[in-house]
């Protein structure tokens, strides 16, 4: 039983994880997507950025998925993950075909619900 217990925490943490590194990198955006107007080096901050986003919705659903097989976990996390992976794909479409009338206020949208997920799972009991 102890075992269930320690594997969930553990599960439970490494979904956290990848909330707030998913939420940081969000907030970064925000912030490059400013520099792309006032510097010259803006566009290759916001597009490594982009990549680290990407890579850290790739992580989430990984950890969501490894927190919700072996340890018997919640399946709502797995869902919310894929939504964001999802939508971090069409992000990346309208960036490279320079949409920003949609590009801009779906990023805003994708930090609110990184904001509000990261909130959901701190406030998780194990």
């Amino acid at each position: 039983m102890a075992t269930q217990t320690t594997t969930g925490r553990r599960g439970l943490t490494f979904v956290r994880t990848a909330i707030a590194l998913q939420t940081s990198a969000l907030f970064f955006q925000a912030a490059t997507a400013g520099l792309l107007l006032a510097t010259s080096y803006g566009e290759l901050l916001h597009g490594v950025g982009a990549r680290v986003m990407y890579g850290a919705s790739m992580l989430y659903l990984l950890a969501a998925i490894l927190a919700w097989r072996p340890g018997g976990g919640p399946s709502r996390p797995v869902l919310y993950a894929s939504g964001f992976l999802a939508l971090a794909s069409v992000q990346v479409v309208l960036g490279i075909a320079h949409v920003p009338a949609v590009h801009v206020p779906l990023g805003v949208l994708m930090f609110g619900l990184s904001l509000l997920d990261l909130g959901r799972a701190v406030t998780a009991r194990p």
